[in-house]
């Protein structure tokens, strides 16, 4: 099935619990960039996050064999919490495997929706590729994070509803990762002729797909610690989401920890939104093109809200203090 038609069916079969998240004006940012700004609230949607689409998608597709069988996956945090949930409400049983560094809160959630939980040494694609791994020698599905275009359809719903709320888009800012989310979003938009360019916006501590794109393959990025914990990690070799990223990202942009934290700050005091670092990246992206956007209309994906008080405070505070020195 074509990847736009899997998108269609998806949105068409909505599973439970799968919001259709507000598209909302911030008068404040508009203001105070001189273009009208959209903020498409996606931290609303189920779980935190937008990774509650791809994976609730990808359980519906599940035959009943597979479905008893279980599933196994990978992640940083968000999409682990969205396939524990989606597989509790589905009767299919859940293995997430994580990072030990992951944000102890969102180890919490997994734990919460019911799924079992394996902890292991090392990065984000070690865990990837040991729960791959485990899936094969077990036949349960391996459900990756991008790496599946059942769940890269599941997000290219939101792009179907971008295009119902606010067809006369300039631009789109996404943060990317897997590439997941914005792949499945420009997808959905250039499909139906839409003239929004899509924005791919990166940390510049971790640009592993952006890295990809530009030499045309995967291959292991050295990375820094980041706000963006929901974007960090290498890339599994073979995703399918770098062709897809090479054929609808329109412009790469990336971002500073700095200029994350202000994003942050700014959607605090502009619209009292309260979101995590990836959410920030996608304002980043915005705030670094403000001139090339100016007078224009553009919507800004906040991707999630999964992020402790303790860390939120300490991104606040150390915006504060950038902007005071």
């Amino acid at each position: 099935m074509p990847l736009i038609d899997a998108i269609e069916d998806a949105a068409a079969h909505r599973p439970e619990g799968m919001l259709v998240t507000p598209l909302l004006p911030s008068p404040g940012l508009s203001a105070l960039l001189g273009a009208e700004v959209l903020l498409k609230a996606e931290h609303l949607q189920t779980t935190g996050s937008f990774k509650y689409r791809g994976a609730a998608n990808a359980i519906r597709l599940l035959d009943g064999p597979r479905r008893a069988r279980g599933v196994v996956t990978a992640s940083t945090g968000n999409h682990g919490q969205a396939v524990a949930l989606a597989g509790r409400r589905a009767g299919v049983p859940v293995t997430v495997f994580v990072a030990q560094d992951a944000s102890p809160a969102k180890l919490a959630a997994i734990r919460g929706h019911g799924a079992e939980l394996r902890l292991l040494e090392g990065d984000s694609l070690a865990a990837e590729l040991a729960a791959r791994a485990e899936a094969g020698a077990s036949g349960r599905v391996f459900l990756s994070p991008y790496n599946d275009l059942d769940v890269v359809a599941g997000q290219g719903s939101l792009g179907l509803e971008l295009l119902q709320q606010a067809p006369d888009l300039d631009a789109v800012f996404v943060a990317v990762g897997g590439g997941g989310l914005v792949g499945g979003i420009g997808t959905a938009l250039k499909a139906h002729g839409a003239k929004a360019a899509v924005v791919g916006c990166w940390p510049e501590a971790s640009p592993c797909l952006l890295r990809a794109l530009e030499a045309g393959q995967i291959h292991a990025v050295a990375e820094q610690e980041t706000l963006s914990d929901g974007t960090a990690g290498n890339l599994e070799p073979g995703a399918v989401t770098l062709e897809i990223c090479a054929r609808v990202i329109d412009r790469r942009v990336t971002v500073s920890e700095a200029a994350m934290r202000r994003a942050l700050w700014l959607l605090a005091e502009h619209d009292r939104w309260m979101v995590e670092g990836a959410a920030g990246v996608a304002l980043a992206g915005l705030l670094t093109l403000a001139e090339e956007m100016r007078g224009r209309r553009v919507a800004v994906v906040l991707c999630g809200r999964n992020i402790t008080a303790a860390k939120y405070l300490a991104a606040l505070n150390a915006a504060a203090a950038d902007a005071a020195s």
